[in-house]
């Protein structure tokens, strides 16, 4: 099993109008799991670090955060599960743990998520809507101050050495942006290879940009684009009788 050589910690980070909150922790406790596991239904992950929180809130209130017990609520009841023969073997397993003992619905043994952050805040929350714009790749591939930086694990399992399952999320904030990645990462052995990404970005421009006209025009949306060519005129060559004296 991975060793995370491990040392607690939480990490408060405020810029702008926004405050970042990673904290790291060490495995949730045996009875914490035990007590989940029945709330659940289901048995939990060999490492559960359900302490461990990548937070984002913003000074009105509202906000985004990541925790491992809701990225295991959107854990799917076997709808899409990977059929292996190794899956058989693995749950017989874990149905003699001492965790899995009240265990009744089937479930999905890697674990997948498609978990995209809990949204945070009362009163006020971040609405969610469907999208055709695209995070551009090109900005984030500038070569930018990181300010902030901080990978929170969430859970992680060896899906009884056949494999590994995991979720993690880690963000990086520069001058003139966020952004974060959360990542689940399922291999099983000699069978397949899969990852749910979800990546949030968000543009913070500070108030010195706004007097600068190069720097500024990279953040404003495009409105409007006029394409024109400008067609010189064609002006015939004069003949040599035309330019005789007369």
């Amino acid at each position: 099993m991975m060793s995370h050589g491990f040392k607690s910690s939480k990490q408060d980070f405020t810029f702008g109008p926004w405050k970042v909150t990673a904290a790291k922790n060490h495995i949730m406790k045996s009875k914490d799991i035990e007590r989940l596991a029945e709330e659940m239904s289901m048995p939990l992950p060999e490492m559960l670090f359900g302490d461990n929180i990548l937070r984002i809130h913003h000074t009105d209130g509202y906000g985004i955060e990541f925790n491992a017990v809701d990225a295991l609520k959107r854990v799917n009841n076997m709808e899409d599960a990977v059929k292996v023969a190794c899956a058989q073997e693995w749950q017989e397993s874990r149905a003699d743990s001492e965790h899995s003992k009240e265990v009744v619905r089937p479930y999905d043994w890697t674990y997948t998520t498609d978990y995209r952050g809990t949204l945070i805040g009362e009163g006020v929350q971040i609405q969610v809507t469907e999208t055709a714009e695209r995070i551009n790749m090109e900005k984030l591939k500038a070569r930018e101050q990181i300010m902030f930086f901080d990978d929170v694990l969430l859970f992680e399992d060896e899906l009884h050495d056949h494999g590994v399952s995991m979720i993690s999320v880690k963000i990086r904030v520069m001058p003139t942006s966020f952004f974060l990645l959360l990542r689940f990462f399922l291999r099983v052995d000699g069978v397949l290879i899969r990852i749910n990404d979800t990546r949030l970005y968000h543009e913070n421009v500070p108030a010195s940009l706004y007097t600068d006209p190069n720097e500024i025009a990279q953040h404003l949306t495009l409105k409007l684009t006029v394409c024109e060519k400008l067609e010189l005129p064609v002006i015939e060559p004069q003949t040599a009788a035309d330019e005789a004296p007369q």
